[in-house]
């Protein structure tokens, strides 16, 4: 069966509360309590998207997003009463899109879904639409029905809110997009902060650079924003 969220909580009630809200907005979902049953049900239905906790009877949800992305690349949200700087970089790097901390607003946990689940069905949209090659002469070009950036000839996939990223400052290279304009184009609200959008950055310069210490093509202006320099 296909639902559009899963929520993987041992806060049962809690879970339980946030499945049946989303509901009442057409968002299909259904919760699990713990690691293992998350593999589960994995392995008989289909989500759009994973509401991860990371405090789990049996186990981490750090450890269980480790094993999601070695198989999926659907967007990953954490929500966890942990509310330290490190513990949401470590869920950003290890492959969460995003980092919710408890108690959270039921209302503002949806639009974040939303947001994600519209970017989903756009793809999908361009998905079984004839798929024009790419110029492979040119240097930086992107691909929006698999997601991905060719770059010097190569071919590299990102992962939904990675893309999102790079085709914002794709769509307005060579000038300077404001953090503000990231954060609504790309997450479109603004519950997020810095370390969130860095963490992405820092992805994606490890993806595309050749020295994301040094990068050619995603260079920070300090205090204002980002540029995506292409010739």
């Amino acid at each position: 069966m296909h639902y559009n969220c899963l929520i993987v909580d041992d806060e049962t009630e809690l879970a339980k509360m946030t499945a049946e809200y989303f509901e009442m907005f057409d968002v299909k979902t259904q919760y699990v309590d713990s690691a293992a049953s998350c593999f589960d049900f994995l392995k008989t239905n289909d989500t759009d998207l994973i509401l991860l906790d990371i405090n789990l009877g049996d186990g981490s949800g750090f450890d269980v997003c480790k094993k999601l992305r070695e198989d999926y690349s659907l967007p990953i949200l954490f929500i966890s009463a942990r509310q330290s700087d490190d513990d949401m970089l470590v869920g950003l790097s290890i492959g969460g899109d995003d980092y919710v901390t408890k108690p959270y607003s039921l209302s503002v946990l949806l639009a974040k879904v939303k947001v994600n689940l519209k970017r989903i069905e756009e793809v999908r949209k361009l998905e079984g639409h004839e798929v024009k090659e790419p110029d492979t002469n040119q240097e930086f070009s992107l691909i929006d029905s698999t997601m991905s950036v060719v770059l010097k000839g190569d071919n590299i996939s990102l992962k939904a809110k990675e893309y999102a990223l790079i085709k914002c400052l794709y769509e307005h290279k060579n000038t300077i997009v404001t953090k503000d304009k990231l954060f609504d184009e790309v997450w479109g609200d603004s519950f997020y902060g810095d370390g969130t959008l860095n963490v992405h950055i820092r992805r994606l310069r490890e993806k595309l650079e050749e020295d994301p210490n040094n990068p050619e093509f995603i260079k920070t202006v300090w205090g204002t924003g980002y540029i995506l320099e292409l010739k």
